[in-house]
């Protein structure tokens, strides 16, 4: 490291290896974290070889690495990297968070074959796998509106996440559609937004299909208007938002939102509402009450507190709750 004189036989083997490969860069690459290798002037069959030994989570990260340095010209490697990417056993194992695959998914290059992106979107089938079914009428409210083209980690230069807002809104609806295939999703800017989604389409296409309509202002109480116009009675309504409600008009006491609301609940007494808020701030448009969970950023638990919320109806000490069961 330090480029003074040293015993080469003292060395580990693997940077024995490694030495004597960067002297003779025509031997095979050492087996080492391809890291070490990066910083090195690297042909293709080098990348290749890196390539067919990544991990899981190496290959989703490098999949543009790879178009760069020719490795995905040759149908063979395609074939290798797809399979991996697909392999359920594989994905279980990584933990990967689904809004991961997302940002691989959207964030590929022209230059990565179809049938890598299609492997991308197996891998989120079997990392949703464990997204619950809910009983009853469930109604998902995504917020399309220009507010939420915001980074999900909010604004922050050139270290800003790519992911917006409007895309984990997008994932998250598709999700529940995709285990609850009766289930509706009102995308909503100042207006309910028409769009039909088929349940029977993957989860990527349909969060796509999401993330690219509304953009203009953003009136929370418009689904729920909508509903209370068809005289609708659903048992479960799920707002996935910024909570960032603007043009909703001033009823002195309370939000529009909650007038909304109380309609609906006369036609059903056992409705019940989850307002997810993705970048949390200081305010909602619903308190927390019986009927009314709220919820803050997101992870992979969302799924689990909204379908015990869904059984259990309290809102006022769920969490309480939760942490004295000992179930996270």
């Amino acid at each position: 490291l330090l480029g003074r004189q040293y015993n080469y036989e003292d060395l580990p083997e693997t940077l024995r290896q490694f030495e004597s490969w960067k002297k003779n860069p025509q031997q095979d690459l050492p087996d080492m974290p391809f890291q070490y290798l990066t910083a090195l002037p690297l042909k293709t069959r080098d990348w290749k070889q890196i390539a067919h030994s990544a991990s899981w989570q190496t290959t989703r990260m490098n999949l543009n690495t790879f178009a760069r340095h020719g490795v995905l010209k040759e149908g063979r490697t395609v074939r290798a990297l797809a399979k991996r990417l697909a392999d359920p056993e594989l994905v279980r194992r990584s933990h990967v968070f689904p809004y991961q695959l997302l940002a691989a998914y959207l964030h590929t290059s022209s230059d990565i074959p179809s049938r890598l992106r299609n492997a991308l979107q197996d891998a989120m089938e079997v990392a949703l796998e464990n997204v619950p079914t809910i009983e009853g009428k469930v109604v998902v409210c995504c917020d399309v509106s220009g507010s939420m083209q915001w980074p999900v980690t909010g604004w922050r230069s050139s270290v800003s996440s790519k992911i917006r807002c409007v895309d984990v809104a997008g994932l998250l609806s598709a999700a529940v559609l995709r285990s609850n295939p009766e289930a509706r999703v009102l995308p909503f800017e100042h207006d309910v937004v028409s769009l039909n989604l088929n349940s029977r389409d993957s989860v990527m296409t349909n969060a796509t299909r999401l993330s690219n309509v509304g953009g203009g202002g953003t009136d929370c109480s418009a689904p729920l208007r909508k509903l209370n116009a068809e005289k609708a009675a659903p048992d479960l309504v799920i707002f996935i938002s910024d909570n960032e409600s603007w043009m909703d008009p001033s009823r002195g006491r309370g939000t529009q939102v909650m007038h909304e609301w109380e309609n609906i609940r006369r036609r059903n007494k056992k409705a019940r509402l989850v307002c997810l808020d993705i970048v949390p701030n200081s305010t909602t448009q619903a308190l927390d009450r019986e009927d009314i969970l709220n919820i803050s950023g997101f992870n992979d638990s969302v799924f689990k507190v909204i379908s015990s919320f869904a059984r259990e109806g309290n809102g006022t000490d769920h969490w309480v709750r939760e942490i004295e069961s000992e179930s996270y």
